[in-house]
């Protein structure tokens, strides 16, 4: 049997918390990492480290031990090997996965408390559940808006705090992850930094959920391992984010792969956001690609809305108005109630 990618131990379902620690340190002993997954019947122990260390005969052993078994997925901890229940992240008193249905909305970039507030209000009332803003801009040219910075950073925070939404912000650089933490309720690492490592360790050393965005031609599996360097490092509220890859149409920004969502969802427990601003670049495509990606299963969807797109300082062709967002989400509450979905949201639809 092939150990390369570590070992799951199941312990039996009456298992003591002295069998866990028997385990736990067992695992240890052999100089690996214990990670313990508590579900509603079992818990599982992954053992993750070098594989020349794996000695799975003495963990099988132990007292409170069932069952040992490798993991053959690369990305361990991300896998459903490892946790076969979905993640539920809660951020405030909003749900992220499993059944429950997240929608993320706001300014592609805050560019001042007025115009934030004016859509964090609109959006709040017509269903969103968390406002997204980004204060630190990643852009192709150095001569475009960069973002506010911390001040964006603090009117995100006050906004978000006079309406109730949880914040979603960028954080682009290890030097920024205690300052972005400071303000915002979950830290979205772009796709430009899907593999940037560093950054993947600083903040999985944080406390704060993150949203990991799929980088524009890597695959499912390099996603899922770039999750696996968040996860390695004790933060276990990861959702990752498909927001289109390359291809050869050129009449959209990229393109959209939905079938991302279960493919995903099939070998990994970790929740599924889509992203139908950032994959088409058009607003006439972001609701129909919002409502197709909750029909494909996704557990969350991030949109951009300004309340004057022509003006807009960064990605206004992509961006929906309020009343625009308004029309999208009417439509999609009963699609996601077709689909068994829970609306994370205070309003009322």
């Amino acid at each position: 049997m092939n150990w390369a990618g570590g070992m799951i131990i199941v312990l039996k379902s009456g298992a003591t918390q002295a069998d866990l620690d028997a385990v736990v340190a067992r695992v240890e002993e052999m100089g690996l990492k214990a990670h313990v997954s508590r579900g509603e019947f079992r818990t599982i122990v992954g053992a993750i480290g070098d594989e020349a260390r794996l000695r799975p005969e003495s963990v099988a052993v132990l007292a409170g031990v069932e069952s040992v078994m490798p993991i053959m997925k690369p990305y361990k901890l991300a896998s459903r090997d490892f946790n076969a229940e979905d993640t539920v992240i809660t951020v405030g008193h909003r749900r992220i996965g499993g059944k429950h249905l997240a929608v993320i909305a706001g300014p592609c970039s805050v560019e001042s408390a007025e115009q934030t507030r004016t859509v964090a209000q609109r959006i709040a009332r017509a269903g969103a559940g968390l406002l997204r803003g980004g204060a630190f801009k990643p852009r192709t040219s150095p001569y475009s808006f960069q973002g506010l910075g911390e001040e964006g950073l603090k009117i995100l925070r006050d906004v978000g705090g006079e309406t109730g939404l949880p914040v979603v912000t960028e954080v682009m650089d290890v030097r920024h992850v205690d300052l972005v933490a400071k303000y915002a309720d979950v830290l979205q690492v772009g796709a430009r930094n899907m593999q940037n490592f560093a950054l993947l360790t600083e903040v999985g050393h944080t406390e704060k959920p993150v949203l990991l965005k799929r980088g524009p031609a890597a695959t499912v599996e390099e996603l899922l391992m770039s999750a696996e360097y968040i996860l390695s490092e004790g933060n276990r509220q990861v959702m990752v984010c498909e927001r289109g890859v390359r291809g050869v149409e050129r009449s959209t920004r990229y393109t959209l792969d939905l079938a991302a969502v279960p493919n995903i969802q099939g070998v990994s427990h970790l929740p599924v956001v889509v992203d139908p601003s950032h994959a088409t670049g058009r607003h006439d495509l972001v609701a129909p690609m919002a409502l197709a990606a909750v029909a494909a299963g996704a557990q969350g969807i991030l949109v951009e809305v300004h309340p004057d797109p022509e003006k807009a300082l960064s990605d206004g062709p992509q961006q929906l108005t309020p009343d625009a967002f308004e029309a999208m989400m009417k439509e999609l509450v009963p699609i996601a109630r077709a689909v068994g979905r829970t609306l994370e949201t205070d309003a009322k639809l």
